[in-house]
């Protein structure tokens, strides 16, 4: 296990929770055996741990592999250093939110996903790497539709003229930022959270108070 070692994991909380909720068909024995033996203590949660490690960095390599004609860059070892963080990371994910666990999939389908998510999100940031953030719009034609009637297209005209006058009188400077970089310039949000500093959650807020305030302009302004 690269990384992390079963010393550092078996810091992770780890608590009994319910597998399933009440009514709802409880996880296969195959999950059962998964988790008791996770919640378990010294070589039974040893070497659960170390195949679960193992089943996690097959899922990253996978995702890894799938979208490495997206990477050319990418050196092979770049690649293999990418897919061992997101099992690392996957693991620690997986063991912390053991008790989230309900049995509505398979536990090894449920695990799969952490390692996917956490490949996948290492992978748009490495693109990114040494790139600026855009802040100012690349085109406001991505809101323009295609093949419109003349009279149609000066309404639309005008309308993104509104748009773009709103964006840059109404909104902070902090909306103005979330949403030219996410809706705009197509910046993955994980990257765009790492850059500034906060979360996912904080920006999909900023992201849906800057809508809402367009909106509710444009609305007024018909």
């Amino acid at each position: 296990m690269t990384g992390v070692t079963l010393q550092d994991v078996s810091t992770v909380p780890s608590a009994s929770g319910r597998l399933a909720e009440p009514g709802v068909p409880g996880p296969d024995e195959e999950s059962r055996d998964w988790v008791r033996s996770l919640h378990g203590d010294g070589p039974v949660r040893d070497d659960a741990v170390a195949r679960l490690h193992a089943l996690l960095l097959r899922a990253a390599a996978f995702e890894v592999g799938r979208r490495r004609p997206t990477l050319p860059h990418l050196r092979g070892d770049d690649l293999d250093d990418i897919a061992n963080q997101a099992a690392d990371d996957a693991l620690v994910s997986v063991l912390r939110r053991l008790d989230d666990y309900r049995g509505a999939s398979r536990f090894t389908t449920w695990a799969y996903k952490f390692a996917l998510l956490e490949a996948a999100v290492k992978l748009r940031k490495r693109a990114w790497q040494g790139r600026e953030i855009p802040l100012e719009p690349e085109s406001w034609t991505v809101f323009a539709s295609a093949s419109l009637e003349p009279g149609e297209e000066f309404e639309q005209g005008e309308l993104l003229a509104r748009l773009q006058r709103a964006v840059n009188e109404l909104l902070t400077p902090r909306q103005r930022t979330v949403l030219v970089a996410l809706a705009l310039n197509g910046v993955p949000i994980d990257v765009l959270a790492e850059r500034l500093g906060t979360t996912r959650g904080a920006l999909y807020k900023t992201l849906h108070d800057a809508r809402r305030k367009l909106r509710d302009h444009l609305e007024e302004d018909n």
